[in-house]
């Protein structure tokens, strides 16, 4: 996998100039990662009370009322897997292994015992198949 150096010049209070640089991986994040993040920035615009609700939502997204709602239902997973969709690895060509309607019947479960071992038999397949590391 290419690696891509990203470089910022940090001013410290002591106004000293230090230079950091970190690796960031090549590729684009998975849709599902994409998805994730999109789910908890509309939960922090409905907190906030900056959109009323999901068909609010629906309507600055141009998208069906049913797609904000398969969106949502992301919140609705344990915390450590939500997590683990932030973080899944960056996709370098094609299609991600991760698909929304695998990830759906998981947050459908009310118990988050039974979520995360449906979700460990998922990432199982998935490693299994050699689509993820």
């Amino acid at each position: 996998m290419k690696k891509v150096t990203i470089e910022c010049l940090l001013e410290p209070r002591a106004h000293r100039a230090e230079v950091c640089s970190f690796v960031a991986p090549e590729g684009r994040l998975p849709r599902l990662t994409r998805l994730m993040a999109l789910a908890l920035h509309c939960e922090g615009l409905l907190r906030r009370g900056q959109v009323a609700d999901y068909s609010s939502l629906a309507r600055l997204g141009h998208v069906s009322r049913a797609r904000i709602t398969q969106i949502m239902n992301l919140l609705l997973l344990a915390p450590d897997i939500q997590e683990e969709i932030l973080f899944l690895p960056p996709t370098n060509r094609g299609r991600a292994p991760i698909h929304l309607a695998k990830v759906q019947p998981i947050a459908r479960r009310w118990n988050w015992t039974e979520q995360r071992r449906m979700w460990a038999a998922l990432r199982r397949s998935w490693k299994d198949s050699g689509q993820l590391p």
